[in-house]
């Protein structure tokens, strides 16, 4: 009985460590700069920078499937996969257009531009140039999945509707967690508005 206390123990030890380790980095990691315009009770309006993403179009519209090909490719560039064997650090959120062929994409780091990011041994990986934007925001937490995404996304689209509010169908799931963190996820969905 005592080692099996002793194994408990030490497992929640690793657990905390985990999770206190994924908390204090994510605070160092670079993202998509926005300015929140307004909020409403369960979303808010942001206005985001014009940004450079790395991204790879998908040929699934299932959200698991995808989301897990996409990070692999992409974690995969900027883990050295590219024809300088040169990182490039992590950023958040990861973003993944929702579409029926959807499109996973990094933020670049903004010591980077087109022309000074290596070139990606993945023929599939673009560049992406994203103008600045208006968009509404709505959060969820836990981990993100179809349902959770249908769900949240129609809950943005009514209360838009709500308050007279336009939109224009160009949907994006954001993910702010690595997927070993438990605490404190965040998830959102968010649209680009009209004007």
């Amino acid at each position: 009985m005592k080692y099996l206390y002793i194994f408990f123990g030490i497992l929640a030890v690793g657990f905390i460590a985990v999770q206190l380790f994924a908390m204090s980095t994510q605070k160092n990691i670079e993202t998509y700069p926005y300015k929140v315009e307004k909020e409403y009770e369960n979303f808010e309006v942001r206005t985001y920078e014009a940004s450079l993403f790395t991204s790879v179009k998908l040929n699934s519209s299932d959200y698991k499937s995808s989301s897990c090909n996409g990070f692999s490719i992409l974690a995969g560039y900027i883990f050295g996969d590219n024809k300088e064997n040169e990182k490039i650090a992590m950023t958040s959120p990861v973003a993944m257009q929702l579409e029926d062929s959807m499109t996973m994409m990094f933020l670049v780091p903004k010591k980077f531009n087109k022309e000074n990011l290596p070139e990606p041994n993945q023929k599939r990986i673009e560049f992406k140039e994203v103008p600045s934007k208006r968009v509404a925001a709505i959060e969820f937490g836990g981990w993100a999945d179809d349902e959770k995404i249908a769900t949240h996304k129609q809950e943005l689209i009514e209360a838009l509707k709500k308050q007279g509010i336009q939109h224009n169908g160009n949907f994006y799931s954001l993910g702010y967690n690595a997927p070993y963190e438990m605490i404190n996820r965040r998830n959102e969905v968010i649209v680009e508005l009209e004007g």
